[in-house]
């Protein structure tokens, strides 16, 4: 089994990562690191750089974590994109980052992380940043 995170260069992405490592580590599953884009940097601030793909891989390399790491770019809605991914066999959690927003941003935008939660087809953790990350 498999430990999908959703993930995106900002607090919010490294906390969702965070909790996955942990998830995948209390389990005993593989993780399965995706950054999902529709564009590059300067279009989608989504989109992890390769300094921010060398972190991650640093990071799960030193823990010694049984990991994957996928970019998939110029795709279509990320929230699709990791339906997509979480809908295969094997994965057992999905974990995603939320963003802190206002209730009138909340109404105005979509939200990638409501379609994520109300989409798939097996167990979602959302975390949160912590305050002042």
């Amino acid at each position: 089994m498999t430990v999908l995170v959703g993930y995106v260069p900002s607090p919010e992405g490294e906390a969702a990562l965070r909790a996955g490592i942990d998830e995948a580590r209390r389990r005993g599953e593989k993780l399965l690191v995706v950054n999902t884009s529709r564009a590059d940097a300067t279009v989608d601030p989504g989109f992890a750089q390769e300094p921010d793909l060398d972190h991650v891989r640093e990071d799960l390399g030193a823990l010694g974590i049984d990991f994957d790491l996928r970019q998939m770019l110029g795709g279509g809605d990320p929230a699709e994109e990791l339906l997509h991914l979480a809908g295969g066999a094997d994965v057992s959690l999905v974990v995603i980052g939320l963003r802190r927003r206002s209730p009138v941003g909340k109404l105005l935008l979509g939200s990638t992380a409501q379609r994520i939660l109300l989409g798939a087809g097996c167990p979602v953790l959302a975390v949160k940043a912590a305050v002042g990350a």
